[in-house]
């Protein structure tokens, strides 16, 4: 919708504010009563006059759009914004929010609906974004057909950049839940792991992996010029993300409960085989200067036991040769 520039027709002065402004004069109560115009007290010095719909308006008129881009469809009443309609720009931007849709109002009152800036990449109206225009304002008011969005060779340049290092990284998120094994076992590839924690095999820890490459985390390699092409095809992605995010850390956390089990069950065998060694070298090992003095108190009670047969057999033979 337009409006007229103020001007000058067969004497008469046209008046003209715009689409946005009502109209206000101030002066002296002489100049005002000249041009016919009195104040609220009739000689006071200001003048006004509040818009009001002409032949044409869009008062009463209703202004609808489809669902566009997955959002709340839009039918809005023209009015004096009481009742639910709709007088004031804000008020239209705050019923065409929900849609995806904001608009705009020139200097000259052009009515401009575009695409909010998540969208930016999508045409009002076609068939893939839907957001078809209706209502009976199309019948007062005409209204051209949506252009396709001006792609921005700069901005598009770098967000090809960035889907080139998207794609980088999942092939190296690839490569390393490929190279993440120890020992033959890989729990990001979809291995298993069995822990035995006594002789017996009866006390054991399973252990479940995962298949952590792209594809297993709900990720996909990204495609140019369609992906990051504006800002809701780039949060589709960050939602993506942060999924897998929320995933690893779960996994993590499980990993740390095994990691847990397996540290506890390994200080208790530690501190067992300290036990068990002790014990055995208690029963095993001797003190060297105990029994090196052990040793030499049996050698000693040898020797004396040895000089007492000697003396003995000596006293006998005394003994033997007194009665011969």
């Amino acid at each position: 919708a337009g409006a007229k520039n103020s001007s000058i027709v067969a004497g008469a002065l046209n008046l003209s504010t715009g689409a946005n402004v009502d109209l206000s004069i101030t002066g002296s109560g002489n100049a005002l009563s000249a041009l016919g115009l009195t104040g609220s007290t009739g000689t006071g010095t200001a003048f006004t006059a509040s818009r009001a719909a002409s032949a044409g308006g869009v008062s009463g008129k209703t202004l609808t759009f489809t669902s566009f881009n997955g959002g709340t469809a839009v039918n809005v009443t023209f009015g004096d914004g009481t009742g639910g309609t709709v007088k004031t720009l804000d008020q239209l931007n705050t019923q065409l929010q929900a849609n995806n849709l904001t608009a705009t109002i020139d200097a000259n009152g052009l009515l401009t609906v575009s695409a909010t800036n998540d969208y930016a990449s999508s045409t009002i109206g076609s068939a893939v974004a839907g957001g078809t225009i209706g209502g009976t304002i199309t019948t007062s008011l005409t209204w051209t057909n949506a252009t396709t969005p001006t792609v921005d060779a700069v901005a598009q340049a770098t967000r090809s950049n960035l889907v080139a290092q998207y794609n980088n990284i999942m092939s190296q998120i690839d490569t390393t839940s490929v190279d993440s094994s120890f020992n033959g076992v890989n729990l990001l590839n979809g291995d298993q792991l069995k822990l035995v924690f006594d002789e017996t095999g009866k006390s054991s820890l399973n252990i479940t992996g995962v298949t952590f490459n792209s594809k297993g985390l709900g990720l996909a390699g990204l495609v140019q010029g369609v992906d990051f092409i504006d800002n809701s095809a780039t949060n589709r992605v960050l939602a993506k993300l942060n999924a897998a995010s929320s995933t690893l850390r779960s996994e993590a956390s499980t990993l740390g409960s095994n990691l847990s089990v397996v540290q506890v069950r390994q200080d208790f065998n530690k501190n067992l085989i300290n036990v068990l060694q002790t014990g055995s070298s208690n029963l095993t090992l001797a003190d060297t200067n105990e029994e090196a003095a052990n040793s030499q108190a049996l050698s000693t009670r040898q020797s004396i036991a040895v000089s007492a047969l000697s003396l003995a057999n000596q006293s006998q033979q005394s003994v033997l040769q007194l009665l011969r």
